[in-house]
């Protein structure tokens, strides 16, 4: 089994590290990790975010563990030169059109939380976004004098049946396997595309008659996130509903450090990766959290590479961690440990034993 093991930019080295080194200490034969560059570190060395020997690996690999990307020394860039482009164009090169994020709160962080306890405590959510459709990848797109000569911005939202089929499958068989409760979050009182995804998503639904499913605008969604968030089981959305409500949900836990994403195709091959970014300004300070990341290999493990037991072991130990009172910067509270982003990862190993 081979993984690629593509650290990035800012944070991303420090955290992919510790990732790794999780899962060698799980000592598992035929585990084969193969570092590449990516993003900005990719544009350094190649002149390219997303540079040949890199995609090649990542279409041979069973699995892809990523990091961040991204810089403010990146920003002047042409728009297919930035760090961000190698993100899109692998997801759209391997098709990885099936996005997972699980928001789950651990019990020694819902004070953490910017909500109430008594509001989040014992959540576990899980949003479906679709990764390849949508207007971040919709044509025509561009910028235009207009008919006055003033410019104008246009991008398209675009949908196919296809498409919202086979992420509503995804979905309702993720919530067979949980609650049995799917909601289904658009926007078709005002958009022909959400029109088109509810009738799609209603059709499939006849196919699962033991999954609840229920659909939501998504301003009412976002909305509910805050007020009641355990209403949720699984939630199935597009590519930029599922942008927003999925870091709105990860503040929901405390710390977006601690949420992990797998982005899969239609044969279970993935791209893992914490869903915060790259954030500059720390890095190199041996601060960042790596809890995200570790929690991303270990969804590697379960989804891509069929090694639950493997998974159960990594999550325990992060467990583990913080019911020992262990906390990286962005969760640290009075009465815990505050710990820099080598020792929290030194204690996962630990914790594996």
């Amino acid at each position: 089994m081979k993984i690629a093991v593509l650290p990035g930019d800012g944070i991303g080295p420090e955290i992919v590290a510790q990732a790794v080194k999780v899962l060698k200490a799980l000592a598992r034969k035929g585990l084969e990790l193969e570092e590449a560059l990516v993003g900005g570190a990719g544009y350094d060395a190649a002149g390219d975010p997303l540079p040949a020997p890199t995609l090649a690996l990542a279409r041979t690999a069973d699995a892809i563990l990523f990091g961040s990307v991204g810089g403010p020394q990146y920003d002047q860039l042409p728009r297919a030169k930035r760090p961000e482009q190698a993100l899109l164009r692998l997801r759209k090169e391997l098709g990885l059109f099936a996005n997972l994020r699980p928001a789950t709160i651990y019990p020694e962080l819902a004070g953490a939380s910017t909500l109430k306890p008594e509001i989040v405590a014992g959540l576990d959510l899980l949003i479906l976004r679709e990764l390849t459709g949508d207007i971040y990848f919709g044509e025509p797109r561009g910028i235009r004098a207009g008919e006055d000569g003033e410019r104008e911005g246009f991008d398209t939202m675009r949908y196919s049946e296809s498409e919202i089929r086979r992420i509503a499958h995804v979905a309702f068989s993720a919530a067979r396997k949980r609650r049995r409760k799917l909601c289904s979050v658009d926007k078709a009182n005002v958009l022909e595309t959400s029109q088109l995804w509810r009738e799609v998503v209603t059709a499939v639904g006849r196919e699962y008659p033991d999954v609840e499913l229920s659909h939501m605008y998504v301003d009412n969604a976002a909305m509910q996130l805050l007020r009641l968030p355990k209403q949720f089981d699984v939630i199935v959305t597009g590519n930029m509903f599922g942008d927003i409500l999925s870091d709105e949900a990860s503040m929901l836990t405390g710390s977006i450090g601690m949420l992990p994403s797998a982005s899969l195709d239609a044969r279970g091959k993935g791209l893992y990766e914490p869903i915060h970014g790259s954030a500059p300004d720390i890095a190199g300070k041996d601060v960042a959290n790596p809890l995200a990341t570790i929690l991303s290999a270990a969804m590697m493990l379960r989804y891509s590479l069929n090694q639950d037991d493997a998974a159960q072991r990594v999550e325990g130990a992060v467990r583990k961690v913080l019911a020992a009172g262990l906390r990286t910067a962005d969760i640290h509270a009075p009465g815990t440990t505050r710990v820099g982003t080598m020792a929290m990862g030194d204690a996962v190993v630990a914790a594996l034993a």
